[in-house]
């Protein structure tokens, strides 16, 4: 169960007012010098060997207390962008998988000519990534960016991806190359942090931008702040390389930005039973998404259904808000990604209880 707004509400009045009531068993204490500590950790001795001109995105939230000076460290030039802390979150809503902030993001590095801009949500622990022209690249696609780059340096590497992420950890020739495993699994964090230490892996990449960089990249666990530094890294090694370049390097496909259609918390879990049930016999009975055959339908997590080439649409319920979950993506065109969303939402849209996307295409 989450909270809904009315619960949040109630709860942010509380903390404001100064109303919450201490109980026995439990406090707190203020620990002094864990910002510069955590700072130190991230840069270590790493400075920038190349000029990099960088939009710091961090919407009002917690990212603001650290990030700036955090580029700043590395040797990276800041262009600030929202970077007071402020609860009220006055310019948007504070999420790297939002086309408000990707856009805000797009419109900062046009107007300042920076090399890129990097947005971290509300608390810090994701990253999104816009390029030098304006361009917003999914977080999924900057995984496999790194994964490119990472895995030159850790041939054989294992990579861990959300179902919600692009094919192209499996399918990228570059990646196969260099000897990779890609490793589809469950969407969240504890999931993405267990199955990234089970298997021994590298990291682990979320299309909500969530990356999982173990050993000796980071701590494990999911730190908007560990990827920038590591993205920062990655252009340092690349010195001839735009983050446009990189954008242009990988294979072309067509995504869906992630899209979630409300569905309450007490009945999306039986809705989405029920749509998987029809998305199988589908398959079972030889149909087809966009015309085209499905191979596979992959029930780890919802449905992600397969098609003869490597097209692919997903529907999952949200571990943390009340809403189904939507991804799509083509290897082909803008015109087959359409058509897969399309059927795949006629399916969706059998269920009643099933309101209106957050964002759609």
């Amino acid at each position: 169960m989450t909270h809904g707004p009315d619960e949040m509400s109630e709860l942010r009045e509380i903390v404001l007012n100064g109303e919450g009531q201490a109980t026995a068993g439990g406090g707190y204490e203020f620990v002094h010098g864990v910002r510069e500590a955590y700072l130190d950790d991230l840069v270590g001795d790493f400075k920038m060997s190349r000029k990099l001109k960088v939009v710091c995105a961090t919407g009002n939230g917690t990212a603001s207390a650290f990030a700036p000076d955090l580029f700043e460290r590395l040797g990276v030039e800041v262009v600030p962008s929202h970077n007071k802390l402020d609860y009220n979150f006055p310019n948007y809503n504070p999420n790297p998988e939002a086309m408000e902030m990707l856009h805000d993001m797009s419109a900062s590095v046009k107007a300042s000519g920076a090399d890129f801009a990097l947005g971290f949500d509300g608390d810090g622990d994701r990253c999104g990534v816009v390029d030098d022209e304006g361009e917003e690249i999914f977080a999924d696609k900057v995984g496999v960016i790194m994964a490119r780059d990472l895995s030159k340096i850790y041939p054989n590497a294992i990579f861990v991806a959300d179902v919600k992420s692009t094919g192209l950890f499996a399918s990228d020739p570059e990646l196969r190359a260099n000897g990779v495993t890609a490793d589809y699994w469950k969407t969240g964090h504890s999931h993405m942090k267990r199955r990234v230490k089970e298997l021994g892996a590298l990291a682990g990449f979320e299309k909500s931008g969530h990356y999982f960089l173990a050993e000796p990249l980071g701590r494990g666990y999911d730190c908007g702040m560990r990827v920038a530094v590591e993205i920062c890294k990655l252009m340092d090694r690349n010195p001839d390389m735009s983050m446009s370049d990189l954008r242009k390097a990988l294979p072309v496909t067509y995504a869906t930005p992630t899209m979630s259609p409300y569905c309450a918390d007490e009945e999306k879990y039986a809705v989405l039973e029920r749509i998987v049930a029809k998305l199988v016999a589908m398959a079972d009975g030889g149909g087809t998404l966009a015309g085209r055959a499905i191979t596979q339908v992959v029930t780890v997590n919802g449905a992600r259904v397969i098609l003869d080439n490597g097209s692919w649409g997903l529907v999952r319920a949200s571990s943390n808000t009340p809403n189904l979950v939507v991804v799509c993506e083509s290897p082909e065109s803008d015109a087959e990604l359409r058509a897969i969303f399309a059927q795949l939402d006629a399916v969706i849209r059998t269920e009643p209880l099933v309101g209106e996307y957050d964002q759609t295409i």
